[in-house]
């Protein structure tokens, strides 16, 4: 089960956590004013302290969303053009071919509970968030009111975390309180094609009312099928199975039918009524999961033929080749005319409406369940927060076996705060640099210390950054116990 969660961890944060999870003496786990006991088990569930006064459930919530946000990504990062010259492939093979420039790694001295405790941790103090004003993630052992499990479920499992929780803020049983949702994941592959679609990186979000960044409600379309795209059959390995052309075709049909679905969802919504913009140009911006920022790019221009099928005598369509409107669904998966002419004519509207939110993914790789939350935090990061005043998101969700949602956000108020919080494009120019061989000899620190006990981690605890929780030692009983670098 620890292999299973270490694989794919995402959360309304892990109650599972309190299994494995020992704080070393005296050292809070989080800020607070009380110290922990040296014998205290650190519980990470979702549900958080006493409940506040009840006069606050007088009325229902409105714009449920995104209050505040924070992304964690380790110190260090791979070229992936000197990963190009090391695996004896042609240049570009990982820089253009799958549109990777850098991508984020850690070897045996974190694993996913110390991301998800670094940022969970980070987004407390940075935002100076009160524990005791959320009612959905918990710090001590003491407190027994509280509801919600694991979500485990592949890269959508932190997007399911989210519904979650809105669910929860909309229903009878919500508090008052706010949440908060944590999706991450280290995203190793064994040696060859696969490897460099790795990454690893984690991303914590409040979640309440009266949000900045507000989901749309009731306007989701979802897609769920079983698929053997991506799975984890062999727990005695970190490394999944893959097949990689299945995948991305499982991929584009779950983004066909989520999104087709949405678009019935809106139609229904708003009565049948032409919205004022149609088509992708409802939403300013967009951001996908993003296996590679290749397919992100494909996966957009997908959306503009959805839009040529139903209005191909469109003048924006002119140049369009006729025969495109009556191609098999099946054959219009892999057809590489159709990618070509809709990247073509997509071009310049991914660079304004789509790459802000992929700049992380370029340069971090694939966060696994934290990746389309990675999108949202680099869209805020990376567009100016009066340009983003009133504007519309488009969210694409995937996890494989698989489960997709096509979602949408509104900002309704002023996201300065978060992009200050955030600062990432210091904080991704911050990292050391290391040579492949390097990260091919961490990769095996992270080998050997799979489904260890008794173990010490091998690692270079110098390298984290400040503030940074990462592995002290795992005991015969599989217990972990961290620490956090001053």
């Amino acid at each position: 089960m620890d292999t299973l969660l270490e694989a794919h961890c995402t959360a309304v944060v892990c109650c599972y956590f309190a299994q494995f999870i020992r704080p070393q003496a005296n050292k809070p786990a989080f800020p607070t004013n009380r110290p922990f006991q040296s014998s205290a088990i650190f519980l990470l569930s979702p549900f958080f302290s006493p409940i506040e006064s009840l006069s606050k459930m007088a009325s229902r919530p409105q714009n449920i969303g995104i209050k505040a946000i924070e992304i964690y990504f380790p110190s260090q990062y791979v070229e992936q053009s000197e990963l190009e010259t090391f695996d004896g492939v042609s240049a570009g093979k990982y820089t253009i071919g799958l549109g990777q420039t850098k991508m984020a790694f850690c070897d045996d001295r974190e694993d996913i509970y110390s991301f998800a405790l670094t940022v969970t941790s980070n987004l407390l103090k940075k935002y100076n968030v009160d524990p005791n004003s959320i009612g959905r993630l918990e710090l001590f052992g003491d407190n027994t009111n509280i509801e919600g499990v694991d979500t485990v479920n592949a890269c959508y499992g932190g997007t399911n975390a989210f519904f979650n929780t809105v669910n929860w803020i909309e229903s009878s049983a919500w508090d008052g309180r706010d949440a908060i949702v944590v999706a991450g994941d280290i995203a190793l592959y064994a040696k060859g094609n696969a490897r460099p679609t790795g990454g690893a990186g984690a991303v914590a979000m409040l979640v309440g009312p009266n949000a900045p960044v507000v989901l749309e409600p009731g306007l989701r379309g979802t897609y769920m099928q079983h698929a053997y795209d991506f799975y984890k059959p062999d727990l005695t390995s970190e490394y999944p199975y893959v097949d990689g052309h299945y995948s991305v075709n499982c991929y584009t049909k779950a983004l066909d039918a989520a999104y087709r679905e949405y678009n019935k969802r809106e139609a229904k919504l708003s009565n049948g009524d032409a919205a004022p913009k149609a088509g992708l140009d409802r939403f300013d911006y967009l951001a996908f999961h993003a296996p590679t920022c290749k397919l992100v790019q494909k996966s957009y221009a997908r959306l503009l033929y959805h839009d040529y099928l139903a209005d191909a005598d469109s003048s924006v369509f002119a140049e369009v080749a006729p025969e495109l409107r009556d191609m098999d669904y099946e054959k219009s998966l892999t057809d590489k005319v159709v990618e070509k002419t809709f990247m073509a004519l997509t071009k310049k509207k991914f660079q304004e409406r789509v790459n802000p939110s992929i700049q992380v993914a370029t340069l971090c790789g694939n966060m696994y369940c934290g990746s389309v939350w990675g999108g949202v935090a680099s869209l805020l990061s990376h567009v100016d927060a009066a340009t983003l005043s009133g504007k519309r998101i488009g969210v694409f969700s995937y996890g494989s076996g698989l489960a997709a949602s096509f979602l949408s956000f509104r900002i309704n108020g002023d996201v300065t705060p978060l992009a200050k919080v955030l600062d990432i494009p210091a904080r991704l120019e911050a990292r050391r640099k290391v040579a492949p061989e390097t990260y091919d000899s961490m990769c095996d620190l992270r080998k050997q210390a799979h489904l260890q006990k008794g173990y010490a981690p091998k690692g270079d605890a110098s390298t984290i950054a400040p503030g940074t929780y990462y592995l002290e030692h795992i005991d015969e009983m599989f217990k972990r116990s961290y620490s956090v670098k001053a």
